[in-house]
């Protein structure tokens, strides 16, 4: 064997050495978003089984009109305005990594889609007056942004239980 193919040999190796390392390292990194992904989904779900915002979800519901005003979320007990934080902070967060495709918009619209736009029609108006209020402009950006967002792309289909009624895992 002469130096000239054991220089030919060599780079072959190497090109497939180079190739091999790219390869394996686009799939870690599939990997890590599909993993980043399930962990995000996992926090999603967390966050809305917590029984205190379930319980916030429900005061507001039976407390609050449609289109409550400042004034009656805060006419009423204090336990529905601080559902109501609670709730925007929370709506807000998840606008927040939904909009940095952090967590994926289709979980989220599954997920929480008809109640966000919901709870944004029942708060709108007292966020907007908080705005005012505070000059703060910003203030439950990303709630609205999430709730516009998810009324505008949620399936008008059937639902879930009829929709995939025939599933088999």
């Amino acid at each position: 064997m002469n130096l000239e193919t054991i220089v030919g040999i060599a780079q072959i190796v190497a090109t497939i050495t180079v190739v091999g390392g790219t390869v394996f390292g686009l799939i870690q990194l599939a990997e890590f978003r599909k993993q980043r992904r399930d962990a995000v989904a996992g926090e999603l779900m967390r966050a809305f089984m917590n029984p205190e915002f379930a319980q916030a979800i429900t005061v507001v519901l039976e407390e609050l009109p449609e289109r409550a005003s400042a004034d009656d979320v805060r006419r009423a007990d204090p336990r529905v305005e601080r559902a109501a934080v609670l709730i925007n902070t929370t709506f807000e967060t998840m606008g927040l990594l939904v909009f940095e495709r952090i967590a994926p918009f289709p979980l989220a619209v599954e997920l929480v889609g008809g109640i966000v736009v919901v709870m944004w029609r029942k708060l709108q108006p007292w966020a907007e007056q908080i705005r005012i209020e505070q000059s703060q402009p910003s203030w439950a950006e990303w709630f609205q942004w999430l709730a516009m967002q998810c009324e505008r792309h949620k399936n008008p289909q059937a639902p879930a239980y009829t929709q995939h009624r025939d599933w088999v895992p």
